[in-house]
């Protein structure tokens, strides 16, 4: 209509008006994220199972206060001293002032460098002090090194540094207990409670991996290691309050069988797949609505495997937990987008939100398998790799998933999608996380993944800058890469997985450019929620 205006006012010898234009809103930092919210049926629990929920929630928050302290300090002077609304969204995010998506980048004025270390030791600490430091607690997840009134280091117990919150939080898993229908979930309440009193959590994890039968799971308590950028050491406290969709449970439950066989299976040579993974391995689906403390910073997560403790999974094996709802949000608000932008045309039509979902299913599935002890008696392929170990095993998990969804395809176990879908799907995917920075152990992981395959011939690059697999190369580079990755961590060579992620783990300036692109289209990064107690209870 504008322009037919335009026309006929010249016709007419008199000047056509300007046309309107609309002020675009101007980008804000926050964008990076989409709002998402989180929320589920729940008509189907018990009047007891929704009593439980308000002590779930306030103990996560708990949780969510813990993190920001090991995080970052004091959250409520950080906030307050931000003036710009967006700016202060964004610390509310990153749980501080750096962009855990962008390198750890500072966006609040004023504000120094991450330490490597986070709140978990004192930020003047030098490296001569800590091999002088002779306590033998102070390589335990559960501590925080402190100074003492004379200045020296000191360990102290999570449950004496946060001993009034611990006490809280233990109280309400206690309450929370006795309103849990199912009664191997309310023994892991109460030992769960137990475990934060005392920062001993073996006996609740192998408590946990005996929950099969509960509309409502949890996970609470100091568990991922990732927040330490200095030893990889420290637990960072985080919550999930899940709801578990019993029928896609229902579908994924002949898969759990399998695992023997599968690791049996790895492309490595025999001593390298030894350990037999527990065969009580749980695999489930469940609608997340609500995240605390660490898995709400940042990236959010989207699948569970745990527990890390070797023993427990060498003892159980581990439970996998795919968080549908937020999956889906991920598939839709970013990897979908992302792929238009970046895979060529025919690629497109294997790029399948259940070809996403099994990846991620199996990414986590992978998690549990392999070897945890090295062959070199270094002990634990994680206390041997340090703060590499973070970085090689998200590496594995993602590629040896990919591997994983090959051979039960192969063996006309797996029948949910075309092999297809779930290699085009995978490198998506990688666009898509990599996109959270080379930084974390995930980007890094991403990154050396990528450089592998594409060193291999695994997918291709055209001119106009958009990607295709190619599927028998992406195959041979799977299995190869996975190998090469499984006798890196059985050797327990620190400095040879040192080098190989310090060379591999960065990203390209061709790549970059083709990460900038889909920048510039506006697609976000990752999500945060919009979730509570309240937006759950009063739907």
């Amino acid at each position: 209509m504008i322009a037919i205006v335009a026309l006929f006012a010249t016709a007419c010898g008199n000047k056509a008006p300007e046309p309107v234009q609309e002020e675009q809103p101007t980008a804000k930092l926050s964008d990076k994220y989409a709002e998402y919210t989180l929320t589920t049926d729940i008509s189907h629990l018990s009047d007891n199972e929704k009593q439980m929920l308000p002590l779930l929630f306030e103990a996560a928050n708990i949780m969510e206060d813990l993190y920001w302290v090991e995080n970052y300090g004091d959250k409520d002077a950080l906030l307050n001293s931000i003036t710009d609304p967006d700016i202060q969204k964004m610390a509310k995010i990153c749980y501080g002032p750096w962009d855990g998506l962008d390198n750890n980048s500072v966006f609040v004025e004023g504000q120094n460098e991450k330490p490597a270390g986070a709140g978990f030791y004192p930020t003047d600490m030098t490296m001569e002090e800590w091999e002088a430091f002779t306590d033998p607690n102070k390589d335990s997840q559960y501590t925080m090194i402190v100074r003492d009134s004379l200045g020296n280091l000191q360990c102290v117990w999570y449950h004496d540094y946060f001993a009034e919150q611990i006490e809280k939080a233990a109280n309400l898993l206690d309450q929370a207990s006795e309103l849990a229908g199912d009664a191997e979930f309310a023994e892991y309440l109460k030992l769960r409670a137990k475990a934060l009193r005392t920062d001993d959590y073996y006996e609740s994890d192998m408590q946990w991996m005996t929950v099969r039968n509960n509309n409502i799971d949890y996970v609470v308590g100091p568990i991922e290691n990732y927040t330490d950028g200095l030893f990889g050491t420290k637990a960072a406290h985080e919550a999930f309050i899940l709801i578990k969709d019993q029928e896609w449970t229902k579908q994924l439950a002949h898969y759990v069988a399998l695992l023997p066989e599968l690791q049996r299976q790895l492309p490595v040579p025999e001593e390298y797949k030894q350990e037999e993974p527990g065969a009580d391995a749980d695999l489930a689906v469940y609608d997340a609505v609500y995240y605390a403390g660490d898995c709400n910073a940042n990236s959010k997560t989207i699948a569970i495997n745990l527990p890390n403790d070797e023993r427990v999974q060498l003892a159980k094996g581990t439970r996998k937990l795919q968080l549908k709802n937020s999956m889906q949000a991920k598939f839709d608000k970013i990897l979908l987008p992302i792929s238009e932008v970046l895979m060529t045309p025919e690629s497109m039509e294997h790029i399948k939100f259940d070809a996403f979902f099994s990846n991620v299913m199996f990414h986590e599935t992978a998690h549990g398998m392999g070897i945890k002890n090295t062959l070199t008696g270094k002990g634990t392929v994680r206390s041997a790799l340090g703060n590499q170990y973070s970085a090689i095993e998200e590496a594995k998990a993602d590629v040896l998933g990919l591997y994983l969804i090959t051979k039960l395809y192969e063996m006309g176990e797996y029948t949910t999608t075309e092999l297809e879908d779930n290699y085009v799907t995978f490198i998506a995917g990688i666009f898509r996380s990599v996109r959270f920075g080379a930084a974390s152990a995930h980007g890094k992981a991403n990154m050396l993944t990528f450089n592998y395959l594409q060193r291999e011939g695994a997918f291709t690059r055209n001119e106009e800058g958009k990607y295709a697999v190619n599927f028998e190369a992406m195959k041979a580079a799977v299995e190869k890469l996975a190998g090469d990755i499984l006798v890196h961590q059985g050797d327990g060579d620190y400095d040879s997985v040192k080098t190989w992620i310090d060379e591999d783990s960065v990203i390209k300036d061709e790549l970059q450019a083709d990460l900038n692109r889909v920048g510039e289209a506006g697609i976000p990064v990752d999500i945060y929620f919009n979730m509570g107690a309240d937006v759950l209870l009063n739907q």
